[in-house]
């Protein structure tokens, strides 16, 4: 490599991508069901941009780019106060949810998918970071 240094410097995770076939029906579900801020919205370019509060979510048409469509499988957990409360909400907005809400031991989850079919599930840690196990 010839740096002494070898890390790469990464500060964080700026954003991550969702694939869409009908931006404007992604922009409506991020931003009316899920709640979460549009802060770009550029139909004309493919594209829109939702926040989260720490990760922005792209939306984009990867077709209206040249790119191949192929949904996202595991896109996000989105953390929430409580899982059992979101999930009714969001059933009672026609979601859909895979199975029954997990308890992993360390937090809940509850699956499920955007229209496009990016995975996605309501996440609540409930064992601090610092509790984990060390692995080597």
């Amino acid at each position: 490599m010839g740096e002494t240094d070898e890390r790469v410097g990464i500060e964080r995770v700026d954003f991550v991508s969702a694939p869409t076939r009908d931006l404007e029906g992604a922009v409506h579900f991020y931003g009316q069901v899920l709640g979460l801020p549009v802060s770009i919205h550029r139909p004309e370019q493919g594209y829109a941009e939702v926040e989260t509060g720490n990760v922005t979510i792209n939306l984009f048409d990867p077709e209206s780019m040249g790119l191949e469509f192929s949904p996202n499988r595991h896109l996000v957990a989105l953390g929430v106060t409580d899982v059992e409360r979101a999930r009714r909400r969001l059933e009672g907005a026609g979601v859909e949810f895979e199975g029954e809400t997990e308890d992993t031991g360390v937090c809940l989850i509850a699956r499920f998918r955007d229209p496009d079919g990016n995975g996605l599930l309501l996440h609540r840690r409930y064992v601090p970071v610092t509790d984990r196990e060390q692995t080597d």
